[in-house]
């Protein structure tokens, strides 16, 4: 079971928070509301976060929050890099934001109404570790065409000297350095308990395009245990 599910998604609700969340004042039709417009937030929604990973790729990006109230728009990005999206001035984050509006405003059409968004910028830590920065970092060493097993040892080593990390993996799927048959190739330490619906375990994924093609990387960090419920 653990390796089937995506164990961020199996744990939303209990001990992780919801990466979008949804808030509507009305609450007479709010129910009527959300079942007519779910389609069209869904899908502006899946587009912020695929224009913001277009743009600021190379920005370290750990995660995407979207908030969303009847009125409001709220986008908070969660990067290695700040200063790559911010940008000179703040003219970086001012793009970002214009893209996203022009964006939803053309999936919206003309009778989709007005359009408030904010986007907000937070600096991950150097104490905090994310999975999907972990996975880019990788997926960026192969791209430079780094052989996979160093760059797998090396990351491995460097979660395993975090104090905060109880266990981790790494798992690498494709023509691993050029070779004709593709394969999966897996590096680990300490313990990964996947079906333990308390572990706090961060999961991130990200794709290598290589000259020779795609290689896949997926990275499990596990934190410990957690037995209180996330903050609504």
């Amino acid at each position: 079971m653990g390796n089937k599910i995506n164990p961020v998604a199996f744990r939303t609700g209990v001990v992780k928070n919801w990466q979008t969340r949804w808030f509507f004042t009305d609450q007479a039709g709010a129910s009527a509301g959300l079942r007519r417009n779910y389609r069209r937030f869904l899908e502006e929604d899946e587009l912020i976060r695929k224009v913001i990973r277009n743009k600021i790729s190379q920005a370290g990006i750990a995660g995407i929050e979207i908030e969303r109230t009847s009125a409001n728009l709220r986008v908070l990005i969660r990067a290695a890099r700040p200063g790559f999206v911010i940008g000179r001035g703040g003219k970086g984050i001012e793009e970002l934001t214009r893209d996203l509006e022009n964006s939803v405003r053309k999936l919206r059409g003309p009778s989709g109404g007005k359009l408030r968004l904010s986007l907000n910028v937070e600096e991950l830590k150097r104490s905090e570790v994310s999975a999907a920065y972990v996975a880019q970092l990788i997926a960026w060493d192969m791209e430079r065409r780094i052989p996979f097993r160093q760059t797998l040892r090396k990351q491995i080593e460097q979660l395993s000297q975090n104090r905060e990390i109880k266990g981790a993996r790494i798992l690498v799927s494709g023509r691993l350095d050029g070779n004709e048959i593709s394969r999966r190739e897996w590096k680990a330490t300490g313990s990964l308990p996947l079906q333990m619906i308390r572990a706090d375990i961060d999961y991130g994924t990200a794709s290598a395009h290589c000259s020779y093609g795609t290689v896949g990387v997926k990275v499990w960090v596990y934190r410990g245990e957690i037995f209180n419920k996330p903050s609504k």
